[in-house]
């Protein structure tokens, strides 16, 4: 039961799961070998063997140049894949599991595995964006990638029912639902009170979380024009910038200036260590999770909330981070990208704050239940 795990991601929701997933299939008796770069965390009780061989790509944050960058990231992806190959030819495996579908510059590097899953090898992934709307370079090469990403997978794991746009027909590709488990955090290390005076905050004030990446399809931006609406309604923008090709910290900055409510908003533009996250959210009335109707995956912001037990104003394009909110009552689900139903869901919000379901939300979303599937799906049982 010997299985290698492929995960370049260093941190983040995707490098998270993929240590929970690991650690699962490991506690269950599976021998995980699983291939990270040197920047990812260990030390978290791992039952897993850790081989750190991979580059890590958020290095290209120290390259200025946007074509640097461009040529730095192509070349990670393309050393990372080559020494997956190399690592199961040298080793002999039969099962590997890649952390997260992955399909730029595939046309390149999928050639070999294809060649490997010919002779026996079997490759699966976790499809964690099901729907690959972000095109990287001509519409054709986009198209081509997502077919080449798919052309060697036997396994595709979605948290949600879906019919995966494979491009091109692939006979070969089963495709099977498994719970999205809730992450382990730590407790926080300050009392609610002590966090909010840090952050100029009355005990009783109403305190939004915007926690993570900064981008545009958290519609932030919407968030600041809704709180015009609420004289008395605070924000917390807690996280590091995405990237160039993104609006920055000082745009919403500035909006907020322009609408009046900046005296109302807190900013951390900066990575958060695990243990302010906890004071941040443990300080926090809802979460924010406005997501637009692009994106259709589930969220590690929304596990967070949960651990913390903190309802969410959610919105999305559909798939499994819409689906929870509805079905456990997690929050309040809004029509993405449209202020007023931002407005009408902090109002539902404050008049009647709904009441979550997090028991039944985290014993039916499980980790052992999710590499039982896994573990059935690759043929071990």
């Amino acid at each position: 039961m010997k299985l290698l795990y492929y995960s370049p991601a260093s941190y983040g929701g995707i490098a998270d799961y993929a240590h929970e997933q690991a650690n699962a299939l490991g506690t269950l008796g599976v021998d995980v070998t699983f291939l990270c770069t040197p920047n990812y965390p260990t030390g978290r009780g791992e039952t897993y063997k850790v081989m750190p061989i991979l580059q890590d790509i958020t290095f290209k944050n120290l390259i200025p140049h946007k074509i640097l960058k461009s040529v730095h990231f192509s070349y990670v992806i393309l050393t990372n894949f080559n020494k997956l190959a190399r690592f199961i030819e040298k080793n002999g495996y039969q099962y590997v599991l890649l952390g997260s579908y992955v399909e730029y510059l595939a046309p390149i590097w999928s050639g070999r595995l294809r060649k490997l899953a010919k002779k026996g090898v079997i490759f699966s992934a976790v499809v964690h964006d099901p729907v690959r709307n972000f095109v990287v370079g001509p519409r054709w090469w986009h198209r081509w990638s997502i077919a080449c990403g798919y052309s060697f997978l036997r396994e595709a794991f979605v948290h949600e029912a879906i019919e995966l746009d494979t491009i091109r027909s692939m006979p070969q590709l089963q495709t099977t639902v498994v719970p999205h488990g809730t992450y382990c955090f730590p407790d926080a290390n300050q009392s609610r009170e002590k966090t909010r005076a840090s952050l100029d905050l009355t005990l009783d004030a109403k305190l939004m979380l915007a926690f993570g990446h900064i981008r545009d399809n958290k519609n932030l931006d919407l968030v600041i024009r809704a709180m015009v609406n609420f004289p008395d309604l605070y924000l917390l923008v807690a996280g590091k910038e995405q990237s160039s090709g993104q609006r920055p910290a000082a745009f919403y900055q500035q909006l907020a200036t322009n609408l009046g409510v900046a005296n109302r908003c807190r900013w951390k533009i900066q990575f958060i260590p695990d243990m302010e996250v906890a004071n941040f959210f443990l300080a926090a009335d809802l979460i924010l999770l406005t997501y637009s109707k692009t994106f259709h995956s589930a969220s590690g912001v929304l596990n967070a909330a949960v651990s913390y037990r903190k309802p969410c104003l959610a919105s999305a394009g559909g798939g499994f981070l819409y689906s929870v909110i509805r079905t456990y009552k997690l929050g309040i689900g809004i029509e993405a990208d449209d202020v007023d139903s931002i407005v009408n869901g902090i109002r539902r919000w404050l008049e009647n704050s709904p009441s979550p379901q997090w028991e039944r939300y985290c014993k039916e979303k499980n980790w052992k239940l999710n590499a039982e599937l896994v573990i059935a799906r690759l043929g071990y049982i």
